[in-house]
C-alpha cells in the first residue's frame, strides 16, 4: 500500500510538471499583434535537416538544357541488363573522360499521365524549363577504349542507357537550423511568393523528405538554405475537384433549425448563416528548404509539415 501511494504521488507530479511544461511552451514566444499563442497555433517545428543523398538525388528544373552528347550506352551485361545502381560499372560515350573524374547522371523527364494536378500546372512547368532527375554518382576508372568506363559510387534511382553524363559539381550542404515555432496562420506578407509547381517522381500528396520544384529561383534572389512556407487557402480546396466535394456535402446538425450555406448560389440558399470560403483564415501547412536555385528555379525540400503538402501551394519566403 505503501508503494502505491509512493507511485501515485510521482504519477501525479510527473503530470503537473508535464502540464506546465506545455503550458510555459505555449507562452514562451513573443505573442504577434493579434495573436494569443497555443500548441495548436504556434506548435514546435521538428525540421528535417537535408543529408548528402539528398543533395546528391534533389533533381532539378532548368531553361538550359542539358548537353546530350555524353551519355550512358551500356554495362558490363548489354543487352541483358539495362539498369544499374551502387558499384556497378556503365560505358560512357561522348568527348572529354579523364580517369578519376566524376559526373552527375541525369535524366530528362517527361510525365507520362500529362495530367495537371492544379489549373495552369503544364504552362508554369512549360516556363520554368525541363524537368531533369539526378539519378546517380559516377567515377571514371578506364579510358583506354572509345567508350569511358565508369564506376557507379552513388545512385539514386537505377541508371539506365540514354542518361545523360554532365560534370559533378558537390552542392554546399543546408545549414541547421533548430526548431522554431510554426505560425499555423500567419497573415500573407509583401514577402517573395512562388508555388510548388512540380515534386520528385511527379507526387501529388507529399511530405517530409519529399524534392519539390518552385518557380522562383536566383533571379528573385533565392539562394540554397532559405525557408519558404508552403501555405494553403481554403479557397484551393473549394476549386479542387475532390476536396470540393466535402464543402457540397451536408453540414446540417439534426437539432440545427436552419442550415449554414456555404458560398450559396440562388438555388443552395437555406435561409441559415452563409460562410464565404474566401474569408476562411489561410493555413500554413510546411516548411521548405531550398538545395539548389537556378535563376528562375529552386529545388527544395519538405523538412516538416503539419498535413499533406500539395503540389500547387503557394510558398512564401520565411521570416
Amino acid at each position: 500500500m505503501k508503494k502505491t501511494s509512493i507511485l501515485l504521488v510521482m504519477c501525479l507530479a510527473i503530470a503537473a510538471h508535464a502540464q506546465e511544461t506545455t503550458t510555459a511552451s505555449a507562452t514562451d514566444l513573443k505573442a504577434p499583434d493579434g495573436t494569443q499563442p497555443t500548441l495548436v497555433s504556434f506548435p514546435f517545428e521538428r525540421i528535417q535537416t537535408p543529408t548528402a543523398i539528398d543533395l546528391t538525388c534533389a533533381g532539378f528544373v532548368s531553361k538550359q538544357l542539358v548537353p546530350n552528347s555524353n551519355f550512358v550506352a551500356g554495362d558490363l551485361y548489354t543487352p541483358s541488363t539495362t539498369k544499374n545502381t551502387n558499384g556497378e560499372v556503365v560505358y560512357l560515350t561522348g568527348k572529354g573522360y579523364e580517369v578519376g573524374q566524376k559526373y552527375t547522371i541525369v535524366r530528362e523527364l517527361r510525365d507520362p499521365n500529362r495530367y495537371e494536378l492544379f489549373a495552369g500546372q503544364h504552362a508554369l512547368l512549360k516556363a520554368m524549363g525541363q524537368p531533369y532527375s539526378e539519378v546517380a554518382r559516377v567515377r571514371v576508372i578506364d579510358t583506354r577504349s572509345h567508350m569511358a568506363i565508369a564506376e557507379i559510387e552513388v545512385s539514386c534511382d537505377p541508371v539506365n542507357p540514354g542518361d545523360y553524363a554532365i560534370p559533378y559539381v558537390e552542392k554546399p550542404p543546408v545549414s541547421f537550423r533548430p526548431p522554431l515555432r510554426f505560425d499555423r496562420f500567419l497573415p500573407s506578407s509583401n514577402k517573395l511568393a512562388g508555388r510548388i509547381v512540380m515534386a520528385r517522381d511527379f507526387d501529388a500528396e507529399i511530405g517530409p523528405g519529399v524534392k519539390v520544384y518552385l518557380n522562383v529561383g536566383t533571379n528573385q534572389g533565392v539562394k540554397a538554405g532559405d525557408y519558404f512556407r508552403a501555405v494553403r487557402p481554403y479557397e484551393a480546396d473549394l476549386h479542387d475537384p475532390v476536396d470540393s466535394l466535402s464543402f457540397k456535402a451536408s453540414t446540417n446538425e439534426d437539432t440545427q433549425k436552419r442550415q449554414a450555406a456555404i458560398d450559396p448560389n440562388f438555388l443552395t440558399k437555406t435561409g441559415g448563416p452563409v460562410i464565404h470560403v474566401r474569408d476562411l483564415p489561410r493555413r500554413a501547412v510546411g516548411e521548405v528548404v531550398v538545395l539548389s536555385a537556378t535563376p528562375t528555379t529552386a529545388t527544395g525540400m519538405i523538412v516538416f509539415a503539419m498535413e499533406s503538402v500539395h503540389v500547387g501551394d503557394m510558398v512564401e519566403l520565411d521570416q
